[in-house]
């Protein structure tokens, strides 16, 4: 577990690092491209801890078993796990993107912030399971130190339960900018159809599986049903607009992934 905390720390490091580059425009030097890789190495290799704790066994224990297998592999590519370690994989090995890390830099940010209040800060400033007599001459040396470490845990609990659902909103609309900026990449030619191509197969999991993602859908499309219902919008523009939301709901429905109602086929007798 200390590896991974390192990992998500690490991440957040790599960031911060990149961060400074890009608001400086100056993402191509060897330092923040170093960064960059950095950061989704350390991604990719915190995914790959947490995917591999829960299959080794399951795959291990189905063996040559072809319907089990086939369900661990059903199972896997609805587990957020995987998804996020492959897309980190691709992030590693593609031309750097800024927006990219964002969406994995808050969720360490919560993975971090949360193994710190529930281990870390118990482990090194473990509190007692009976109080012990106090001094004559008043409180021991450690317990400020203790009640330090409980007033910053409370901070943090307090910190993660009012913050989460408003950042995961965040991610949701990062995740949908993302989208934007790799289709205007491939229009100016400053990325591949391919990658566009498979992070909208990511992406299209994540409306089905994710209430934030489906919400900051919602809202993108309220916002611009605003701006083109405007009498100074050009009819031309509506009618785009509403072949496209036509063509994004044919897709969804043509594309529906529910890991859950998929059964893995069974072999011929």
């Amino acid at each position: 577990m200390l590896t991974w905390l390192l990992r998500h720390f690490l991440l957040l490091l790599s960031t911060l690092r990149y961060t400074v580059s890009f608001i400086k425009f100056n993402t191509a030097t060897t330092a923040a491209q170093f960064s960059y890789r950095l950061g989704f190495l350390s991604c990719a290799v915190t995914y790959g801890i947490v995917v591999y704790k829960a299959y080794r066994a399951r795959i291990k224990q189905a063996g040559t078993n072809r319907p089990a297998l086939q369900q661990h592999l059903i199972a896997m590519t609805g587990d957020e796990n995987v998804q996020y370690l492959f897309m980190a994989l691709i992030w590693l090995f593609t031309s750097p993107i800024y927006l990219a890390l964002l969406p994995f830099t808050i969720y360490s940010t919560f993975h971090f912030l949360t193994y710190l209040r529930t281990a870390l800060i118990p482990t090194l400033l473990p509190t007692p399971a009976t109080p012990a007599p106090q001094a004559p001459s008043g409180s021991s040396p450690s317990t400020p130190r203790k009640q330090n470490a409980n007033v910053v845990s409370e901070i943090i609990s307090k910190f993660v339960k009012t913050h989460y659902d408003t950042s995961m909103a965040v991610v949701a609309n990062l995740e949908l900018g993302l989208w934007i900026r790799l289709l205007f990449g491939c229009l100016i030619f400053a990325n591949s159809w391919i990658l566009l191509i498979i992070y909208t197969a990511f992406l299209r999991i994540r409306v089905s599986q994710s209430p934030f993602v489906r919400q900051a859908l919602h809202q993108a499309e309220a916002i611009i049903d605003g701006l083109v219902a405007d009498p100074r919008a050009p009819p031309a523009l509506r009618n785009v607009w509403a072949s496209t939301k036509d063509g994004v709901r044919k897709f969804g429905d043509m594309t529906e992934f529910d890991p859950n109602k998929i059964q893995p086929q069974r072999k011929a007798q």
